[in-house]
């Protein structure tokens, strides 16, 4: 197998936990408003409209629109679901929590094993995220990329092949010679497609211990390990 020159990261599930860290920062808000829901249910019932809401921009019956906007009317939408007042869904209080998703905290492994990728290849995100989100996630949580790339670079969203293929394009890179690294099943199917090499990283409590919505899309991938640590291991041995 060719060796990878450069790695792509999947964020949310992959380097960060937005579950715990959702939960976390909507504690307070849940107790005020929600109080029949735990924060846990809370964040699982946000990141549920995640897809439904990139799906509009996918199909062409939107434009692209940043991921900090489509967070912002998630929130809206679930807690209309939730039968919340609309002045509380427009309220400066839920244009705030709506940011949570800059500051999420990256998983045990992944600042020394993020550094030790690092050391061995160029590391940049794939992410659906947007730039100031990604760039504010990044000094809150002090991660290191040699660049931010995703969706708004691209103007698509994951698993839209232009999202992996112009990765690729920026890098300068052919597809096989790209390494996506991820925790989805359906994003690395998607990023396989495309040509490009294939790193899972297993993250079984994305979910808080729940099967993964994907685990059909499951497939024998280039790289498997259970930590970004184990990986640089595994990638050490082939370049």
């Amino acid at each position: 197998m060719q060796a990878p020159k450069a790695l792509a990261f999947d964020v949310f599930g992959t380097v960060v936990d937005w579950r715990s860290s959702i939960a976390q920062q909507a504690s307070g808000f849940v107790a005020q408003h929600l109080p029949h829901i735990s924060p846990e249910q809370f964040a699982d019932g946000w990141r549920a409209l995640y897809q439904p809401a990139m799906a509009a921009c996918r199909s062409g019956a939107r434009d692209f629109v940043a991921l900090d906007t489509l967070h912002h009317e998630m929130l809206q939408l679930l807690l209309a679901q939730h039968g919340l007042p609309a002045a509380l869904q427009h309220s400066a209080e839920v244009a705030e929590l709506a940011l949570a998703w800059r500051q999420l905290q990256p998983w045990p492994d992944v600042p020394q094993g993020l550094a030790q990728l690092r050391q061995l290849l160029p590391v940049v995100t794939l992410s659906n995220a947007n730039v100031a989100l990604m760039v504010a996630m990044n000094r809150f949580n002090g991660l290191q990329w040699d660049a931010v790339l995703g969706a708004e670079v691209s103007q698509h969203y994951k698993p839209a092949p232009q999202a992996y293929l112009r990765t690729a394009e920026l890098l300068h890179l052919q597809p096989g010679e790209l390494c996506l690294v991820a925790c989805h099943h359906s994003d690395l199917a998607a990023a396989r497609a495309c040509g490009l090499q294939t790193a899972y990283v297993a993250r079984p409590n994305e979910y808080g211990g729940a099967p993964a919505p994907d685990r059909a899309a499951e497939q024998v991938w280039d790289f498997h390990a259970n930590s970004f640590g184990e990986l640089a291991e595994q990638l050490a041995a082939v370049l």
